[in-house]
């Protein structure tokens, strides 16, 4: 019986954790395209907006470690590979 509780209340757990990483999954994807369409709007408008965080990864740059600047830069905002690398090469355009 103590078996069986136990087997029934890890299943409990596991889809309880499943459906959160669902709902933070999606979380994150409407937060993406959020975040994409104010750039846009920003673009748009012709509104510079800096992330005053990202001043380290302009003292990077200016230093020459591009890979460290790369990586901060994902760090801060937690962007993927590419974009992290195209936003750290148009810093330094």
């Amino acid at each position: 019986m103590d078996i069986a509780l136990i087997a029934l209340l890890i299943v409990g757990v596991a889809l309880a954790v499943s459906g959160l990483e669902q709902k933070l999954r999606r979380t994150d994807r409407r937060l993406a395209r959020l975040e994409t369409k104010v750039d846009l709007i920003l673009d748009h408008l012709g509104v510079e907006h800096a992330d005053p965080r990202l001043g380290r990864v302009g003292e990077l740059l200016r230093q020459g470690k591009k890979i460290e600047a790369i990586k901060e830069y994902r760090e801060i905002t937690g962007a993927g590979l590419k974009e992290a690398k195209d936003a750290v090469d148009a810093m330094g355009s």
